[in-house]
């Protein structure tokens, strides 16, 4: 709920003024609800506070506890507080007017360096210990808040975001190459396979789940703990798991629905996000409150041109949904006017890095805006659902199970899915194939695609061979389903990814993003439940939607033939400004400033392939997406050259 930031000094008994008001004048950008610092001797603590949950509106940050001579500065909501009350023998009637920065510190009292372990929620901390003169922090395990860093030989600072370090007297703003060249190469969402590394190259960000002590001028780093659990859940019954997942899960939307202000949601057509309304309405209706529901909707005059099976329109399914469950207060956003082009600036402000994402961060952008005006504290997302909550493709379990040899199951399971779906065996049998023995598909041969890294920036900073054996697009994908999903949460490259996007954004607006589908102890249930609990009866993800019905209407719940296409307008949204946008590919392939780290002769076949008026249909054109990127590199680059 905070911005934090704090400078151990190295050189000398004091930290330098110039440091720390350049560090905390910079936070200044961002809203806050307070702000305050703390320094003593050679330490240096700040928050720019905003206030989210009940118990944020009395907290003081930084604070200091004479009697132990310990200094804490927090960016956290727990999520298990009323566990942690018990582990540390708190008076329960206390726990209301306790609030979160207490408990950590309390928790660091007891537990010392393995107190993250313990903690629930989304958290970035510092703790200084005067007595010791030693600095420790920690960062969640999903990374769901940041904790960046540089350091010279007078001193280390940190801070939430990039900017106020960079604003830092002395700061040097050379980009990392390393980074850079992981970036232009890897074609996948992914910015870098180093989760430390950042766009510049003296800032470095905690990885999630790590903690870090700084002791003298020694900086040590290390990981405190995993998501995955020790072994495999084993009830007695279909209805022992069921009732175990809704009680886990609820209590996970339960714990991050908490804010005194307004509480909203996305709301697509999919179980992650209609999963999360369902529970998170009826709650705010016993408090007086309604549910704030965000959903995107196509630019007017938009023609969906995706197949039958998929919708790039979701309200019908939104609407039902609202309808069904009640108590949301529909927002049908159409970012009218917007496309990631008209965007650029903006989001690199937030993000302070180039990003990916452009189809749908746009329209994530605007959905914070309008909550924003909403006065709401809580984003309520689905973000993970696919991996926990929604997961078990019926595919993919059919695909096991001929690899398994099971073949008697595998017939049974694949009759019913046929009465289930209304869909022929000749079209199951080869896409089942395909998934369980993709090594026997005759390759077909894919659309040559440029990179946009020069050849000659690759070769010189080894970057191809550096990702050879990583899974960011540049080789097959590993084809074991449930090997996949543990290796998402043990990816922080990935980790990093979505959970850096949505503090910033969060942080920008005072607007708290808040994944139930995240949540450690649902996804640690989730990784050990069995994988026949999420296939029943010809329907994949069973587990939700068992769990969901009499909550969300059944064509919603047992949907299983069409799914969302969010983001496919994007250039049909670009087309008023298509000659702008022609302009500045021109601009870029005219620049050689960057030339010899940008390929500009395949951006220049890219624009040549699209031609002078492209379609809507080519949203998903792999050199449509190559032009976007650069668009959003290059202005990136230009900024900070």
């Amino acid at each position: 709920m905070s911005m934090i930031a704090s400078i151990v000094q190295f050189d000398s008994d004091r930290v330098s003024q110039g440091d720390s008001e350049a560090l905390t004048q910079a936070l200044n950008r961002n809203p806050a609800d307070r702000v305050d610092q703390w320094e003593q001797g050679r330490a240096f603590l700040s928050c720019h506070q905003q206030w989210i949950t009940p118990e944020s509106r009395a907290e003081q940050l930084p604070f200091f506890d004479e009697r132990h001579g310990l200094a804490i500065t927090a960016d956290a909501i727990l999520d298990n507080r009323l566990e942690l009350c018990q582990r540390l023998g708190m008076d329960p009637g206390m726990l209301d007017k306790t609030t979160d920065s207490e408990i950590i510190l309390m928790a660091h009292l007891k537990w010392g360096e393995d107190a993250p372990k313990y903690l629930v929620g989304d958290f970035a901390y510092l703790v200084w210990d005067s007595g010791h003169h030693t600095l420790f922090g920690a960062r969640d395990l999903l990374g769901s808040r940041n904790l960046y860093y540089s350091r010279n030989s007078q001193r280390i600072a940190f801070c939430s975001i990039i900017l106020p370090l960079l604003a830092m007297p002395g700061a040097q703003r050379a980009l990392s190459e390393v980074w850079l060249a992981d970036f232009l190469a890897i074609p996948s969402m992914v910015d870098s396979i180093d989760p430390s590394a950042t766009a510049y190259h003296h800032i470095k960000q905690l990885p999630p789940g790590y903690r870090i002590k700084v002791t003298g001028t020694d900086v040590h780093t290390e990981s405190f703990g995993t998501l995955i659990p020790e072994g495999e859940l084993r009830y007695r019954s279909d209805e022992d798991y069921l009732e175990a997942f809704k009680e886990v899960f609820e209590d996970a939307v339960v714990s991050r629905a908490r804010s005194y202000r307004g509480v909203g949601t996305a709301l697509s057509g999919g179980l992650d996000s209609t999963s999360v309304a369902s529970i998170a309405a009826p709650l705010l209706r016993k408090q007086g409150k309604s549910l704030h529901g965000y959903s995107m909707v196509p630019e007017l005059g938009f023609t969906d041109w995706t197949p039958k099976n998929e919708m790039a329109d979701e309200t019908p399914f939104v609407q039902e949904t609202i309808d069904f469950v009640g108590n949301i207060r529909e927002n049908y956003l159409t970012a009218s006017g917007k496309s990631p082009w008209t965007e650029v600036d903006a989001l690199l402000d937030i993000f302070e890095s180039p990003y990916k994402n452009f189809e749908g961060t746009f329209r994530i952008h605007d959905i914070y805006r309008q909550a924003a005006q909403d006065d709401v504290g809580v984003f309520l997302t689905g973000a993970r659902g696919n991996y926990t909550i929604s997961w078990g493709s019926a595919i993919d379990f059919y695909a096991l199970l001929l690899k398994q040899m099971k073949w008697i199951r595998f017939y049974r399971e694949l009759h019913v899915f046929r009465k289930q779906t209304k869909v022929g065996m000749k079209r199951i049998l080869p896409v089942i194939g395909r998934q369980a023995f993709p090594s026997l598909q005759q390759e077909e041969e894919e659309p040559e695609m440029p990179s946009l890294i020069h050849p000659a920036f690759a070769r010189r900073t080894d970057v191809l061979g550096r990702l050879r054996g990583y899974e960011v697009g540049l080789e097959p994908a590993r084809n074991n389903v449930l090997e996949e999903r543990q290796r998402y949460f043990t990816n922080l490259p990935v980790l990093n990814l979505q959970g850096t996007s949505g503090a910033k954004l969060s942080s920008r607006y005072k607007v708290w993003e808040r994944d139930p589908t995240a949540d450690a102890r649902l996804v640690r249930f989730c990784l050990s439940v069995p994988y026949e609990q999420y296939v029943r009866g010809g329907i994949g993800r069973s587990l939700i939607r068992r769990a969901t019905e009499g909550k969300l209407p059944d064509r919603v719940r047992l949907n299983q033939r069409i799914r969302g296409a969010q983001g496919v307008d994007w250039v049909y949204r670009m087309l008023p400004h298509w000659p702008s946008f022609v302009e500045e590919i021109r601009q870029i392939c005219r620049d050689d400033t960057f030339d010899g780290i940008l390929n500009l002769e395949g951006i220049q076949r890219a624009m040549e392939r699209i031609g002078p008026t492209p379609r809507p249909e080519l949203a998903v054109d792999p050199h449509m997406k190559l032009l976007m990127r650069s668009v959003i590199i290059y202005r990136f680059l230009k900024r900070v050259s």
